[in-house]
């Protein structure tokens, strides 16, 4: 999927992309390809000039290919998102491109994130800056506050964590407890403690 983000207003517009013409006719602060094409990759090369790199979604990546610089002036930035998800919680990687000073691309001004999946955070952003007009100005402040929203997040969840953990600490105090709660508990500090781990990581 390719969407792209215009602003008007001061407010953020979103707009799913199906062709290359369609492309054309915006000049989007963000783009966000989630689960790519390789039609839609290209239409991104043909039309900003931009390779995303086969490796931007790898898991496994070195320390130093999280963020450099490319010698044309691209930021590359790769970061884990939160997904609080009861069923199966996880991180998604995220990859980010920004060219804010090279003006001989056409990618000048213009944040591409390229993603796996829907991530949360991205939704939130989405609705706050529809809602709120002088939110976002540019492409840095997309990327800015999307690590901030994603800050926000990750504090949201380790509140729920901690409750979550009292609640259970409670039952499994109470002298009466059963082997069968003291099980659900061990499974539940055991969940708990994976989503920390991950919120650490990010």
């Amino acid at each position: 999927m390719l969407n792209v983000f215009t602003l008007a207003n001061g407010r953020l517009f979103q707009e799913e992309i199906e062709s290359l013409e369609e492309l054309a006719q915006f000049k989007p602060i963000w783009v966000d390809l989630e689960d790519p094409t390789p039609e839609e990759r290209r239409w991104v090369k043909q039309h900003f000039g931009l390779s995303i790199p086969e490796d931007a979604m790898d898991e496994d990546i070195e320390e130093s290919a999280r963020f450099f610089e490319e010698d044309n002036g691209e930021l590359h930035v790769r970061s884990d998102f939160l997904i609080d998800d009861e069923e199966d919680p996880r991180a998604v990687r995220v990859a980010f491109i920004l060219n804010e000073h090279n003006d001989t691309l056409k990618s000048q001004g213009v944040l591409f994130s390229i993603h796996d999946e829907d991530v949360p955070v991205f939704r939130l952003l989405r609705m706050r800056a529809r809602r709120m007009p002088g939110l976002i100005e540019d492409a840095k402040d997309v990327l800015l506050m999307l690590f901030d929203a994603d800050a926000e997040y990750c504090a949201d969840t380790l509140e729920d964590i901690y409750d979550e953990i009292e609640t259970v600490s409670k039952k499994v105090l109470n002298s009466n407890a059963s082997d069968n709660l003291l099980s659900e508990a061990l499974s539940a500090i055991a969940r708990h403690e994976d989503m920390s781990g991950r919120i650490r990581r990010n």
